[in-house]
């Protein structure tokens, strides 16, 4: 797949919506672009250096050779806005919300008091959302190994443990397309 060139256009999707920017600067990151472009403000920033796990989102990615859609849990602050060219970004408020229903994650974050001051909830949700898409049925090592790095995971080590067998419902990860 070829890169775009100065003249073609920033192709990707927020949430289900196309998203085209025609002169994007090399320099905007996917945090700036979310926040202040797109004003989709539930990505938080942090640390601004990839550590405290505040700004994660999923970009979803289709491999040409096998057709197969990779899942994964990103840093919106250390991630280049053009790299997401011909993907699909979902951020939290991209899977649930009080108005339209919480996400299975979100509330059994919210009925365990699992959320601490708050800040770095959505990019915990984020995290844990990424892996289920990818993996409905973790064990607890791939559970350990997806929140790997956080600067919170002691901090949400109580709601890591109230989620118990998180696999255990087929449905707690919902297809995007029954939430849009």
């Amino acid at each position: 797949m070829a890169s775009p060139t100065l003249t073609d256009p920033l192709v990707f999707f927020v949430n289900g919506k196309k998203v085209v920017e025609y002169l994007p600067d090399p320099e905007w990151t996917l945090l700036y672009y979310l926040r202040y472009k797109l004003n989709l403000c539930g990505t938080k920033e942090g640390c601004s250096e990839g550590g405290c796990g505040a700004c994660t989102v999923m970009v979803s990615k289709r491999n040409m050779l096998t057709g197969n859609v990779s899942n994964l849990a990103v840093n919106a602050c250390l991630t280049p806005v053009c790299s997401v060219h011909k993907s699909a970004v979902v951020t939290v408020e991209g899977i649930g919300s009080l108005r339209e229903g919480l996400h299975p994650v979100q509330e059994r974050i919210a009925k365990s008091h699992g959320s601490q001051c708050g800040f770095c909830t959505p990019g915990f949700v984020m995290s844990m959302y990424s892996l289920l898409r990818s993996n409905p049925e973790p064990d607890s090592r791939e559970l350990e190994t997806a929140f790997q790095g956080r600067r919170e995971r002691e901090l949400m080590a109580e709601t890591r443990k109230r989620f118990g067998n998180v696999g255990g419902s087929k449905s707690i990860c919902l297809s995007l397309h029954s939430k849009t």
